[in-house]
């Protein structure tokens, strides 16, 4: 090739480079952060710690990122002013909805909005030890189950996939604990049979490991009847190709296997625009300085992100999506088709709130009345009842 024919290319190299170093001088990050995530050695913990790095490198930023066992912990600080933004499993849904742990008083529907989330090689399913000789979901009947106190996200999670096997809450054992650590500590020490995480959280690992081993029982696409008993429990899983993690999947032997994006970086509707936007950009610019800091974080790229999901994205990162040229009329239209939803949920919980029963199990049962009572009115879906 010839000096001529070189320089052209080399000319728009440099320009790019420019370019790209010019959009990123020009994220404005704040000095400090803060953000909640599930226990430390969890995926979602290890990738908050990963993109916190990244933009202490990048922007000088220090990120601070505290961790929580359960989604009212984990939400706490955020609604309350002491965290701008979590890395949040599937509870944010839960929390739109203001159901399970969220129909309390101090609590109730939600107004969440998505930055962005991570889809990758992984999956979030049911881990099962080996060495009670479960092959199928359905083996489970009469095994120990974990549950996660104030944690509605593993607990509904769990729920769903058994229901996948055709099983119940009565046709397995309940074992609770304080958190999702405890939880997977109690599958290495056999005080339960079967817990939810990624299969890529630190946890997993350690009990596929040990003398006990993992596995995680599939749910094939193909048995539609199974899928349909999980969806109604579980309506944000989907089906996925799992290539990753403990219990053996890998690229080429695949485990087909229910998952959703996690974690789930997520701000308050009030979490000032400029911020969000900011945040996304960098998420987004900065992809290469962090996708291989922690396993799942590549599923953090852009081209991974689902556009109608259940939940509506910041304002800010609708910005930032526009800027990237990914942002659809019809992602518009679902977003605010969601933010309708969430003006629903929310009126209805202002005036269920005005005379809501005192007593917490009261409260409970009419709020999911008077929720469903609005949103059939507004003609929009319950999911729960």
């Amino acid at each position: 090739m010839t000096i001529k024919r070189i320089l052209p290319f080399a000319g728009a190299l440099v320009a790019l480079t420019l370019a790209a170093s010019a959009a990123e001088s020009d994220i404005k990050l704040p000095n400090t952060l803060t953000m909640t995530a599930y226990d430390t050695g969890s995926s979602g913990f290890n990738i908050a710690v990963a993109v916190g790095k990244a933009f202490k490198d990048k922007h000088n930023t220090d990120v601070r990122v505290l961790p929580a066992g359960n989604d009212v912990a984990r939400l706490a600080p955020v609604k309350g002013g002491r965290a701008q933004i979590s890395a949040m499993g599937i509870g944010v849904y839960f929390a739109q909805e203001g159901v399970f742990e969220f129909a309390v008083k101090d609590w109730g529907p939600q107004a969440l909005r998505l930055i962005l989330s991570s889809t990758d090689c992984n999956a979030i399913a049911l881990g099962v030890a080996k060495d009670t000789g479960v092959t199928q979901l359905k083996d489970l009947k009469g095994k120990r189950v974990g549950m996660v106190v104030g944690s509605p996200a593993l607990n509904q999670n769990a729920f769903a996939i058994i229901a996948f096997g055709g099983l119940g809450k009565n046709d397995v054992k309940l074992v609770e604990f304080s958190s999702y650590g405890a939880m997977w500590k109690g599958m290495v020490n056999n005080e339960v049979d079967a817990g939810i995480a990624s299969t890529i959280a630190s946890q997993a690992k350690e009990v596929d490991s040990s003398p006990r081993g993992l596995i995680f029982p599939p749910t094939p696409a193909a048995d539609t009847t199974g899928w349909a008993r999980l969806k109604k429990i579980g309506p944000y899983y989907i089906p996925h190709k799992t290539t990753c993690g403990a219990g053996g999947p890998t690229p080429q032997t695949p485990v087909e296997l229910p998952s959703y994006p996690y974690p789930i970086f997520m701000a308050y509707a009030e979490q000032p625009a400029d911020l969000v936007y900011n945040v996304a950009r960098s998420l987004i610019a900065d992809y290469d300085a962090y996708k291989d800091g922690a396993p799942g974080a590549a599923g953090l790229e852009l081209s991974r992100q689902n556009f109608t999901w259940v939940l509506p994205y910041h304002e800010g990162t609708v910005r930032a999506f526009r800027e990237a040229g990914v942002w659809k009329p019809e992602y518009e239209a679902h977003n605010k088709a969601l933010l309708k939803r969430q003006e629903v949920l929310g009126a209805a919980w202002g005036a269920f709130s005005k005379k809501a029963p005192s007593d917490d199990e009261a409260l409970r049962k009419a709020w999911m009345v008077a929720r469903a009572d609005a949103l059939k009115k507004a003609g929009l879906d319950t999911i729960f009842e």
